[in-house]
């Protein structure tokens, strides 16, 4: 297990959405991998090449008029994966993370942790 596996406090989700990262005038098309409520996995697209002193915008598509917004940081890469940490979202879009996350976890209880350590950062 990687180091940041073992310190992760944010249960992720596996879930596959239309996902674009931008970062500036540029924009990637990228394959989502999972998310959590405070972050992202992706699938590290091709070519990339950004800006890493630059935060980034992840924009997730669940619908044709539901957009997740979250400005991100690069957190780790490893392989052909790339892992983002959420800086700031917006609160429709904490909404609609919040609910995705709430129904792809069958414990609420640990839901319910995960909100208070959210709020706690």
């Amino acid at each position: 297990m990687s180091d940041h596996q073992e310190r992760r406090r944010f249960q992720r989700v596996a879930f596959d959405s239309p996902t674009e990262l931008r970062q500036g005038e540029r924009c990637w098309p990228v394959e989502l991998i999972d998310l959590s409520l405070k972050g992202l996995l992706i699938k590290c697209p091709e070519p990339w090449d950004p800006d890493l002193t630059q935060d980034f915008e992840a924009l997730v598509h669940l619908g044709e008029q539901v957009t997740l917004w979250m400005q991100v940081e690069l957190r780790h890469e490893e392989g052909n994966r790339l892992g983002f940490v959420c800086l700031r979202t917006d609160i429709d879009s904490s909404c609609h993370l919040r609910r995705l996350v709430e129904l792809n976890l069958a414990d609420n209880p640990e839901m319910m942790r995960e909100l208070r350590e959210l709020i706690e950062i």
